[in-house]
């Protein structure tokens, strides 16, 4: 299984090493200089690192090791629950970009995290407080398929920006995703609660709010073109 997992890695490297290589043009500038988008993209970059750490509370391995301690829930079982909710997350994909255009990229990645019954992060919560076996579809699955891609787009400006703004909000979450795990694994082995899950659902809804409280005035260049 690592083997598999390792070997498929080197799929996306064949595909990237087909691509040719473009150069960003803006009138000379850097690509890494962020100009009146930086001060948007730190914000990107703290709410994405808080979304990133909320993710890490619940990553699968510690799942599915909650899911058997508190429900003698077998490994079986809890793959085949996994597959059904990454399908989804896949199929998310494709509703986000209608779904945008509709009510707006903001709503969309906010409304569709909150979202209940549609699953999101209040879900979180509601697994953690089960007292029977979890519902199967109680993983946010749709809310992600709607978020990073549109929203990184607010803090671009210009073309040629991109490298910037893609370095300081993806290299913070990768670290805020790497620290929580640990704290997961700490609290599943301090209590048998489900700590983890109740903490990664109140930090995801903070996330959702904050971010609604703050770009919700703030139309894309997509949506200011309609």
């Amino acid at each position: 299984m690592f083997l598999l997992y390792a070997l498929s890695g080197l799929i996306p490297g064949l595909i990237y090493r087909r691509l040719s290589r473009v150069e960003a043009i803006d009138g000379g500038a850097s690509p890494s200089a962020l100009g009146p988008s930086r001060r948007v993209v730190w914000e990107l970059a703290a709410l994405f690192s808080l979304d990133a750490f909320a993710g890490g509370l619940v990553v699968q391995s510690l799942l599915a090791l909650w899911l058997l301690q508190a429900f003698e829930l077998s490994l079986a079982v809890t793959a085949q629950l996994f597959f059904w909710w990454g399908l989804l997350t896949a199929l998310s994909y494709l509703v986000a970009a209608p779904l945008a255009r509709r009510i707006g990229l903001i709503n969309t990645m906010v409304f569709t995290h909150l979202g209940e019954p549609l699953p999101g992060s209040a879900s979180l919560r509601g697994r953690a407080l089960a007292g029977d076996r979890p519902a199967p579809f109680a993983q946010p699955a749709l809310a992600d398929g709607c978020a990073d891609p549109h929203l990184l787009r607010h803090g671009r400006g210009h073309a040629g920006r991109e490298g910037g703004c893609g370095s300081l909000t993806a290299v913070p979450r990768s670290l805020a995703a790497a620290l929580s795990p640990s704290l997961a694994g700490w609290m599943l082995g301090a209590a048998a609660f489900a700590w983890p899950l109740l903490l990664a659902g109140t930090l995801k809804i903070t996330y959702d709010l904050m971010l609604l409280a703050r770009f919700r005035r703030l139309r894309p260049p997509q949506e200011q073109q309609r």
